[in-house]
């Protein structure tokens, strides 16, 4: 075998472990997270009231969602329990001036599909 045959099986094992590794990678993240649409996310929040009380980096009535992110960091059942309180319009939320309001459900304004990617995307801030 010459030295460039060589050359080319070595760089091509390498281009397959390089694949192989990477692939591994990404297949170790949550699914849910690969597949975040940011710009569906933040419509489906405006357009469900959801930027009332909530923000992505600032405390409003509610908490921002990079402090619901933080909270349920490494929480394996954290997409089930948001898409709940998203969805269940059962939780009662505090709000500042004291009274106590049912959580919105904003299953009746979008699909399933369109609710797990708006949890998908505030658990990724």
């Amino acid at each position: 075998m010459s030295s460039k045959a060589h050359i080319s099986v070595l760089a091509g094992a390498v281009a397959v472990a390089a694949v192989l590794t990477s692939s591994g990678a990404v297949f170790a993240q949550d699914a849910d997270t690969l597949k975040v649409d940011a710009v569906a996310a933040q419509t489906l929040a405006r357009k469900s009231s959801c930027l009332r009380c909530h923000a992505l980096s600032k405390k409003k009535e509610g908490p921002s969602y990079q402090a619901i992110a933080y909270k349920y960091k490494g929480n394996s059942d954290a997409p089930d329990k948001l898409f709940k309180h998203i969805t269940a319009g059962e939780d009662e939320v505090k709000l500042t001036d004291g009274h106590v309001e049912v959580h919105k459900n904003i299953l009746a304004k979008a699909s399933p599909e369109s609710i797990k990617n708006l949890v998908a995307w505030i658990l990724s801030q």
